[in-house]
């Protein structure tokens, strides 16, 4: 199944064709790999290419996936449709792009938060980003604000990559408290990444085993931890936005991760002629970031709980101004052995 949203003045009909549409001489694409929906990392893609597109005075089209199959048909039709940049967001397009990237020589692929590092098609660039250097951070907030020494993950699926959060935070919270317990707890099923009943219940299991910080890094399911955060009384650390609005009074922290900025910035070295590039965003470039390294005005209106710590908020940036100089190392889970 397609889902057309298309992102312009005109108004355009779902289906193929709709780049002939656009008065602008460029069309730039974006395929979700799921329903945006309440998504955020999803909607910061959406967010990217709008922004991209105005600035570039180009048109603008948003396709929405519901299966792998999907995927596979609207990167093609996309494509297909005369697309000058298709963007796509995560892991589930590598190998999509390998097979039709060498078809469309002529259209300029885009793939945010995953790259294709062997035997790439030169038509493919890749924006990666370092969350494990600010999942570190959280790790570190937690074990701070942890009075029980036990904290805990809830993450979408047991996959290399969602280690880098896994794996980061458990370090960062024992680097600040070394005695601290860390446990993990996987949401799973069909819909891994936008599971809020399957995400609330490993949180409620993990706050039953003595939790009192928990990690909520599963996309769509976010809002089943905050539930279960403001049921129990536990509090949160979270992802890629502002998420403490969303539950008051329950959020400590969380990390930035600044998608629609990559997007722009990744369309401009497109533009510019660059090919085939792979650009690294963390802590350093900014890519990468967490709600207490704002400037003091943002974060006290930030409405999560560290904005009132400020003992924590003195120890997460002397961290981040460490792992920036180099001084401090956070061990990349999927670095090669």
């Amino acid at each position: 199944m397609i889902l057309d949203r298309c992102i312009a003045a005109a108004t355009l009909t779902a289906g193929l064709g709709v780049a002939g549409a656009f008065a602008q001489d460029r069309t730039f694409y974006y395929v979700s790999p799921d329903p945006i929906g309440l998504n955020p990392f999803l909607q910061m893609g959406e967010a990217g290419i709008r922004a991209a597109a105005d600035a570039h005075d180009a048109g603008a089209v948003v396709i929405e996936s519901d299966t792998p199959q999907s995927r596979l048909e609207n990167v093609s039709a996309a494509a297909n449709d005369g697309a000058d940049i298709v963007v796509v967001l995560g892991f589930e397009f590598s190998d999509i792009l390998r097979d039709i990237a060498p078809l469309y020589p002529d259209t300029q692929f885009l793939i945010v938060d995953q790259c294709i590092w062997d035997d790439r098609p030169d038509n493919i660039s890749c924006a990666v980003f370092r969350e494990h250097e600010s999942a570190f951070l959280m790790g570190a907030v937690a074990g701070l604000a942890s009075q029980a020494d036990k904290v805990a993950v809830v993450s979408a699926i047991d996959i290399p990559f969602l280690h880098r959060y896994t794996d980061a935070f458990a370090a960062g919270a024992r680097h600040v408290a070394p005695d601290t317990q860390s446990e993990v707890r996987w949401v799973g099923g069909q819909n891994p990444f936008a599971d809020p009943v399957r995400a609330k219940e490993q949180a409620l299991a993990l706050a039953a085993g003595g939790a009192d910080v928990i990690f909520s890094a599963t996309a769509g399911g976010d809002f089943g931890v905050f539930e279960a955060a403001q049921e129990q009384g536990f509090t949160v650390t979270t992802v890629d936005v502002n998420h403490c609005p969303a539950a008051p009074g329950r959020i400590l922290d969380g990390t930035l991760k600044r998608v629609d900025e990559v997007i722009g910035t990744s369309i401009d070295r497109i533009l510019a002629g660059e090919r085939s590039f792979v650009a690294t965003y963390g802590l350093a470039e900014g890519g990468m970031g967490a709600i207490s390294l704002l400037p003091d005005a943002e974060l006290a209106e930030s409405g999560c709980l560290v904005a009132d710590r400020p003992e924590i908020v003195a120890q997460v940036r002397d961290l981040a101004a460490q792992i920036v100089d180099g001084s401090l190392t956070v061990a990349d889970p999927m670095a090669a052995d």
